[in-house]
This record gives structure tokens, sequence and C-alpha cells, in this order.
């Protein structure tokens, strides 16, 4: 079993090209059935948390190749996606 604060410390990688992407910041769970759904990812963009603006992509759970000691592998999205929350408050 894995944590989320275990994934949360490994580098998403792309399987094409080796790229980095960045580090998960959050899941879309599927409470009904129990699945993980997508993978939210924190790009670069912020100097220190001060400059710039942070996005958010979306990696579909079916993406996911692997899952290794500090890394986890993806395939390259066809149609990447920002991640916009929804969720009305």
């Amino acid at each position: 079993m894995i944590t989320l604060t275990e994934l949360q410390i490994k580098d998403i990688i792309m399987v094409e090209d080796g790229k980095k992407l960045g580090n998960i910041t959050d899941l879309e769970i599927d409470v009904d059935k129990g699945k993980i759904l997508q993978l939210v990812i924190g790009t670069k963009g912020k100097m220190m948390g001060l400059f710039g603006k942070e996005e958010e992509i979306v990696i579909p759970w079916e993406n996911v190749m692997t899952i290794g000691s500090d890394v986890i592998l993806v395939k390259k999205e066809q149609n990447p996606r920002l991640y916009t929350d929804t969720t009305n408050y």
C-alpha cells in the first residue's frame, strides 16, 4: 500500500521524452467505486512560491505506466488539460 504523502514526493516523468512534469498536488477519486481517476500535477512556474503562475495539469490514471521508488512514469496525454476545480461552495 502507498499513501498520498508518499506519492506527492515522487517526480512525475513522461515515458516518451523523459521530461519532468512536476509533482502530485491532488488526486481525483471516484468514492463510489474506490478508484483513482486522475492525478493532479503542479507544474513548475513559481519561484519560491512568490513569482509566476503555478498551473496544475491532469493526468488520467490509465496513463500511469509504473510507480517506482522515486518516480512515477506516465504516458503522454493526447489532449492535455489544465485542472480547474468545478466544485461550487
